[in-house]
């Protein structure tokens, strides 16, 4: 394949200047990386910047009787690991409000095949993703990419992520106004802008035209825009609603209001003054707590609206505040055939493809058509049949959405049968879009460092289990299920009717993946609701957990009660009690297969496993004091559901001193009072390496705190009591090993 220098030469006069030179200056960087003239950090942020992460590389799974290859060497976009420039990595490609073109998939889907493993990935930000990606290759795909309008920058690192929309923008009933245009307007802003470049984390901004419709999610982000009208001076004006602060990750924060309304011609600004305001006073060392969310509910947002005002003040004026919004990029979308009304025939499965995955749009005769993508992943014949269909059949803007699958628009009626068997031909005729079996998951261990258990291996498996159960009872199937690899939430885990993400345990020595379970998140309405962790379960366990559940909850709910509601209603401790046996863990001379992860014949191991543990004594005693701090945060979450504010931050904090006396304990049995075990606690464990300084912080802090004893601040307590206690079970063989040393 041509080298980078051949792609620029071809390709230069298509560039736009910006991305053009970042991507030369990162070509040169690389040559001074293998010469040891750039340093590990910048060489790292400068990848990042241009979309460029390390991934895992001995799994590569991808669920369809085909293993990705598997790399045995240090990976280069590691730390330290600069040696052997021919280990796999992930490219992140930015697709503004998951708007592609026929031209750009069949690119990626060229790319996947010449330097990818075969797959072009969906993320759950609207994204395509290439894995096992040479370094060596990157220029010569970034040009190529840029050549037909598509970046990777600020795809990943500290830098404004990926701008996203609801994939039905343009075409949905009861939508104030198309928000598409002010999605590409803030996008071209802020992309690679000054005022960027310093922030202590990412920063994520969504668009949504209608508050009902809850894939816009503008109250889960850092920065949300809800289209909205008002009356200024006796004239009708477009603007939008506000909203800062959201995010999911480890602790959820709902986005609070910072503007009710503003004018469109002030998005930019004000936008940029977040930016400003972000970059010079968020976090930048602890990267636990530097997000925008964390800096919003420090100082409270009326303080952090006068600071957006002030800054307004005082920054110099920027001529594109006004040219980008004056001079709207709005993409003309053409159907390709004459409108006509759908009507179903007398294929049983097309009608059924139909009832899930056809919805119509305002514009009368034409459809949404949405192609449901099996763990998102698109094989270069099925990017480039949506391509086709797209130039034929629909509007050539195919959209991505962030449950991992495909939108095609303007699908007239009398088109829909051709449109159908050609996605049966692809392998992409499922009848079950949004349904149980239409399930979101994060890449987890498959290519995740951070990934604990495998979240898109319990989704394969999941999925074929509830396909193999046939048709299922209509309040079932309309339940969504989401997963993520750890605590992270990249499968959206917290907004899903059934939840799960990863976590690990100990049974005899050995590692045990398993899955928190959380139940009653709700992903169907605008201001949202998260779902709480309930119990932690083994992972083979989760298909016949997920008809226990859905049983009960069919046999069990009052008329027309949604799952939502059900929880709510049944409470936490009734939910536990239904699923305490799937806590239980086999022996492995009895059941092997649950010492392994899905489909992954190897022991199951978190990277350390068996690091110091003493003859079995230490994990008895340590899982009888971590069962009695599970138990008190357990207690917290119910008193959350009696509304018992106070309660539940009093026994969120009791888990967290129970959870570190787990640890204390094995070392000293004579440690009995609260002040003993915080003091040994600190001993032993601060600044020592042994316990990770970010969740060490939620102890301390929950200790020393005087918070309100309101809904809000119980359940970030109860949150982090939760991951306190997780970071606890992950740090027992490093108390182990340190008990060996003294």
């Amino acid at each position: 394949m041509p080298d980078a220098k051949a792609w620029r030469d071809k390709l230069e006069t298509k560039l736009v200047p910006q991305i053009a030179e970042n991507i030369h200056q990162f070509e040169s960087q690389m040559q001074l990386k293998k010469q040891g003239k750039v340093s590990d950090t910048l060489f790292a942020e400068s990848r990042l910047r241009l979309g460029l992460y390390g991934q895992r590389y001995d799994n590569g799974h991808r669920f369809d009787g085909v293993q990705a290859r598997q790399i045995e060497f240090p990976n280069p976009y590691t730390k330290g690991h600069e040696t052997h420039w021919d280990a796999p990595g992930m490219v992140r490609i930015k697709i503004p409000k998951g708007e592609v073109f026929p031209d750009q998939l069949d690119l990626m889907a060229n790319l996947s095949e010449e330097y990818a493993d075969g797959v072009s990935h969906i993320s759950t930000r609207q994204d395509i993703q290439l894995h096992f990606i040479r370094i060596e290759d990157t220029p010569s795909l970034m040009l190529r990419l840029a050549a037909v309008g598509i970046t990777t920058q600020d795809a990943c690192g500290n830098s404004v992520r990926n701008v996203t929309t609801s994939p039905e923008t343009g075409v949905e009933e009861g939508e104030v106004f198309n928000v598409d245009p002010y999605a590409t307007a803030i996008f071209r802003f802020l992309l690679g802008h000054p005022d960027t470049m310093e922030f202590g984390r990412k920063f994520k901004i969504s668009f949504s035209g209608k508050e009902s419709n809850a894939s816009g999610l503008t109250n889960m982000n850092d920065m949300g825009f809800l289209a909205k009208k008002q009356m200024v001076d006796g004239a009708e004006r477009l603007g939008f609603k506000v909203l800062v602060g959201g995010g999911l990750g480890a602790v959820p924060h709902d986005a609070k209001v910072l503007y009710d309304f503003l004018p469109l011609e002030k998005i930019l600004p004000v936008s940029q003054a977040v930016c400003r305001i972000f970059s010079r006073l968020g976090e930048k060392k602890n990267r636990a707590l530097a997000r925008v969310k964390f800096l919003v509910a420090k100082i409270g947002v009326e303080k952090f609206k006068d600071m957006v005002e002030e800054e307004l003040k005082t920054m110099r004026h920027d001529p594109r505040w006004e040219a980008l919004i004056q001079n709207l990029e709005v993409t003309e979308e053409h159907p390709k055939t004459l409108a006509s009304i759908a009507r179903k025939g007398e294929d049983a499965e097309f009608n059924t493809w139909m009832d899930f995955n056809v919805r119509q749009q305002k514009q009368a005769g034409y459809y949404l058509v949405t192609v449901q993508v099996p763990l998102g992943d698109l094989t270069p014949k099925q990017m480039r049949g949506i391509a086709e269909l797209a130039r034929v059949r629909a509007s050539d803007s195919v959209r991505l959405t962030v449950d991992q699958n495909v939108v095609l628009r303007y699908v007239s009626g009398s088109d829909l049968v051709h449109v159908f068997n050609e996605l049966k031909r692809l392998g992409l005729g499922e009848g079950c879009s949004g349904s149980i079996q239409d399930m979101t998951a994060c890449p987890g261990t498959d290519t995740c460092k951070l990934g604990t258990s495998s979240s898109r291996g319990l989704a394969f498996g999941l999925q074929k289990h509830l396909q193999s159960k046939g048709k299922l009872r209509p309040e079932i199937e309309k339940l969504k299920i989401k997963m993520s690899g750890c605590f992270n939430s990249c499968g959206q885990h917290h907004l899903a009717d059934i939840g799960f993400y990863g976590v690990a345990r100990k049974k005899d020595g050995r590692d045990v993946p398993h899955f928190q379970v959380e139940l009653g998140g709700r992903w169907s309405q605008e201001e949202g609701s998260y779902g709480l962790p309930i119990t932690a379960v083994t992972s083979k366990s989760i298909p016949a957990l997920v008809d226990k559940l859905t049983d009960y909850y069919s046999q069990n709910r009052k008329g027309d009660e949604n799952f939502y509601e059900f929880i709510k209603r049944i409470g936490k401790k009734e939910a536990k009690d239904l699923l305490e046996e799937f806590k239980e863990i086999p022996d492995y001379d009895v059941a092997p297969e649950y010492y392994s992860d899905w489909y992954d014949h190897r022991p199951y191991s978190t990277g350390d496993k068996g690091i110091g543990e003493c003859a079995g004594e230490v994990v008895s005693l340590f899982e009888f004091e971590i069962g009695k701090a599970e138990r008190l945060y357990f207690d917290g979450q119910v008193a959350l559901d009696e509304g018992q504010a106070l309660q539940a931050i009093d026994l969120g904090t009791a888990a967290m001193v129970a959870a570190a006396g787990a640890l204390v304990k094995v070392q000293n049995k004579d440690i009995h009072e609260k002040a003993e075990v915080l003091k040994e606690f600190k001993l032993r464990y601060e600044g020592k390496g042994l316990f990770s300084a970010n969740f060490m912080r939620y102890l301390y802090q929950a200790i020393e705190s005087t918070r309100a004893a309101n809904v809000e601040n119980a359940r970030q307590t109860l949150q982090e009591a939760q991951l306190f206690i997780e970071e606890v079970h992950a740090s027992r063989d490093r108390a182990a090993a340190a008990l060996e040393t003294k």
